[in-house]
């Protein structure tokens, strides 16, 4: 009888308080108000909740071991329709050879040719769109003509190794990290534009890292 008592109780003095707040005048505004400015400041000294992160020294290094599987490259090239389908073990076991983590030649052939479906790599099957190279013929004015998408990913994945990594390719190099070697592999004196380079590869690794297919 007594818990009946109290909660009877407890309801009156709810019913009230809200009949209170309902009859008086600029209450509820100024209840309102206080709970909108607290709730600004709780926000404004907590981190956002979605932020793009920095790409780290670890992730702008090509060179490491695969960050990304076989199957998911799989995935991500069946997913752009890329005439290389069915290469993600090749591409992951020449990312494994070499050191050269796989995601980064991947963001190269994105850029590049959208995956191989646009633009000179769909006749001349080379990731990285290389110019003419001694061992391979030359055509359309200066590309260098691979014998198959798997010959391509080798050249491109030995061509950062021993260009880039160990600096062959240029006085500016050796080159390790995707702010040094766009200027070098896409210098805007070819008409590139290196900045925009270089976001297109960072945000298609973080897309991938994020577990994301397309970019």
């Amino acid at each position: 009888m007594r818990r009946l008592l109290k909660r009877i109780g407890l309801f009156l003095l709810l019913f009230a308080l809200i009949r209170y707040a309902v009859t008086t005048p600029g209450l509820l505004h100024l209840l309102g108000r206080g709970a909108y400015l607290l709730a600004q400041k709780a926000e404004g000294s907590a981190p956002p909740a979605v932020q793009r992160a920095s790409m780290n020294d670890d992730h702008s290094s090509i060179s490491g071991t695969p960050t990304i599987s076989a199957q998911q490259i799989t995935i991500i090239l069946a997913a752009y329709h890329s005439p290389a389908a069915g290469l993600g073990q090749d591409v992951y076991d020449l990312g494994v050879q070499y050191g050269i983590d796989p995601v980064h030649v991947l963001a190269i052939f994105l850029h590049e040719s959208r995956m191989g479906t646009t633009g000179e790599a769909t006749k001349t099957m080379s990731p990285g769109n290389e110019r003419c190279i001694k061992d391979r013929p030359c055509v359309d004015g200066g590309y260098a003509q691979m014998y198959s998408w798997q010959d391509g990913f080798a050249h491109l994945f030995s061509l950062l190794y021993d260009g880039y990594i160990k600096g062959h390719v240029s006085s500016k190099c050796p080159c390790v990290t995707i702010t040094q070697i766009v200027p070098v592999f896409a210098p805007s004196s070819d008409g590139n534009n290196e900045q925009a380079y270089i976001q297109d590869w960072e945000d298609a690794v973080h897309a991938w890292h994020a577990g994301r297919i397309q970019v």
